[in-house]
């Protein structure tokens, strides 16, 4: 047998040091990316879609599609609302750009206290103060429809539809009865 001198001990040390340079660290558990749950793309566009607005300067997105609404049928087909500016850190106190078709302007400048009024209406508190307007193309907003004709609920239906104060959802529940109560039909193909 041969006794360790100890000649071999730096050597020894040399090679644990490079097994231990050279050695995979431990696999770490897989970690979901940060950003939370998975939603739903449904969730997400009315976000984008407020993103894309407020870049243009809308705070809400129904000025734009309920102008007809807001200022009546004779303005909406000559205006459309290009933008609201507010001063910076307020939400009272906006300017609204009107691109405004053809002459239009002398008189929407009689009228521009109307709208302001009407927008403001719509708000529900002063958050415009005045009007810019400038010249351009506009596209006639799709007229609104008128609510269907309210009929009266038909005798065989009972009282149980006449307590609904909503006419609306009353004239909806009645369609929906009147259509199971009728006769089935086949459907009509043009």
């Amino acid at each position: 047998m041969v006794k360790d001198t100890g000649q071999d001990e730096p050597a020894k040390k040399a090679k644990t040091k490079a097994r231990a340079k050279t050695a995979k660290p431990a696999a770490r558990p897989y970690e979901r990316p940060r950003g939370g749950e998975a939603r739903a793309i449904s969730d997400l566009v009315p976000e984008i879609g407020r993103t894309a607005f407020r870049k243009f300067g809308f705070i809400q997105s129904s000025v734009v599609s309920r102008w007809r609404e807001i200022v009546g049928d004779r303005l909406a087909d000559v205006t459309q609302p290009a933008m609201i500016r507010f001063p910076a850190g307020q939400k009272a106190g906006g300017t609204l750009h009107l691109t405004i078709s053809g002459a239009h302007a002398p008189m929407l400048q009689h009228v521009g206290p109307d709208i302001i009024g009407a927008v403001n209406r719509f708000f529900g508190y002063a958050a415009i103060a005045q009007i810019r307007m400038s010249h351009g193309q506009v596209t006639p907003a799709a007229p609104v429809q008128p609510p269907a004709m309210l009929k009266p609920v038909p005798a065989e239906l009972g009282d149980s539809l006449r307590d609904i104060g909503d006419p609306e959802l009353r004239t909806v529940l009645e369609r929906m009865a009147a259509g199971l109560a009728s006769p089935t039909k086949l459907p009509r193909i043009n």
